[in-house]
């Protein structure tokens, strides 16, 4: 789901398919349908509904449909959450991690029984800070949200 919204990354993009399982619905999502997905908060509900009321945006989308391009349907889930060590937390990742992609890393925590969020908000368990975290850094420490290191990630998972 690579449509270019501003702030919708590929993890956002990943929860925003899962809620939604096509296009069709979520083109007429409203903000607060948006926001009750964990990990979207009222920014990127707002940036998503912003975007698809655009008429350019629109008209791209049908154009691209005229030209056979077709989003792939997914079913909709909720999020099947493995049990584990990290089993009712979630995560945040941001900036460059050494030893693991950040796509691994989501999975690894995934698998362990965690969450992976694309923005911090109050129900952010934990900030798993890389090399150059921004503004994801900023805000978990304006909130109080613990923040890890790669290492500390690694630790909580049982690995060294």
């Amino acid at each position: 789901m690579a449509l270019g919204i501003p702030d919708v990354g590929a993890g956002v993009a990943e929860l925003l398919a899962a809620r939604f399982g096509d296009l069709e619905p979520l083109l007429e999502a409203p903000v607060e349908t948006l926001e009750e997905i964990d990990g979207v908060g009222p920014v990127i509900a707002r940036k998503v509904v912003e975007f698809f009321a655009d008429e350019r945006h629109r008209h791209e989308l049908l154009r691209l449909r005229e030209l056979g391009v077709r989003f792939e349907k997914t079913k909709p889930r909720e999020t099947a959450a493995h049990e584990g060590p990290l089993t009712g937390k979630t995560f945040v990742l941001t900036g460059t991690l050494r030893a693991l992609s950040r796509t691994e890393a989501g999975e690894r925590i995934v698998a362990a029984g965690g969450k992976v969020a694309g923005t911090v908000s109050k129900k952010t368990s934990y900030v798993v800070a890389g090399e150059a975290a921004g503004s994801k850094l900023a805000k978990a420490q304006e909130l109080g949200v613990a923040v890890l290191d790669e290492a500390g990630l690694l630790a909580l998972l049982g690995e060294s």
